[in-house]
């Protein structure tokens, strides 16, 4: 009895990785982007609390926007 809910529990993981990987991806670069910003926003707020140029943290915060939306358009993240 254990090993056939083994083997249905493979069964069901089998299936369902394989209907996820076919399935085509969307690429939703505006909340790519909006996640890196809220990220590194939030960790450049704390940088500039204890003393860092705003205009610094701001670039910071851009540019690591820019490259999540990057790293999302190639598929690599």
């Amino acid at each position: 009895m254990i090993i056939k809910i083994q083997c249905y529990l493979r069964y069901l993981i089998r299936k369902s990785n394989f209907i996820t990987m076919n399935r085509p991806q969307e690429k939703d670069l505006l909340s790519a982007g909006l996640t890196a910003a809220i990220g590194a926003g939030i960790i450049t707020s704390y940088a500039v609390s204890q003393g860092q140029n705003p205009l610094i943290a701001t670039a910071i915060t851009i540019f690591s926007a820019v490259c999540a939306v990057i790293c999302h358009q190639a598929d690599l993240i």
